[in-house]
């Protein structure tokens, strides 16, 4: 039976974040959700462009989930059909990894820090 792995992270100051945001305008607030969006889509298009292709499904159905009236998003496979994308993204013991999702994430990462910039500033023009 193959063992499964757990991350935990946790998230200093996330209150008093959330209380910092309620208090920001209505422009700025859509200005961040935009800059998420943008960045879940471009992790969405970024893995749908490098992930195994053999029946082309996990490519079709790679989805996004926003949260927090969406200033959160989660990228990802959903569904149960798709449980083996977990072993092309962490491999197994006779097969290696061929992650898709890490390295689009990656990826964004060094982008979304600029994507909100970007949206904050123009806002603020």
């Amino acid at each position: 039976m193959a063992r499964r792995r757990r991350a935990t992270v946790r998230i200093l100051g996330a209150a008093r974040l959330r209380q910092r945001l309620e208090t920001l305008p209505d422009e700025i607030v859509e200005a961040l959700k935009k800059a998420v969006r943008e960045s879940a889509e471009a992790v969405r298009d970024d893995t749908r462009d490098t992930v195994r292709v053999h029946s082309g499904n996990l490519r079709d159905t790679v989805d996004i989930r926003y949260e927090h009236n969406g200033l959160t998003a989660l990228v990802g496979w959903f569904e149960d059909p798709e449980y083996y994308a977990r072993f092309l993204e962490h491999g197994t013991r006779r097969a290696p990894a061929r992650p898709a999702l890490r390295p689009a994430l990656e990826a964004e990462r060094t982008r979304y820090r600029a994507r909100l910039t970007a949206e904050v500033r123009q806002v603020l023009r």
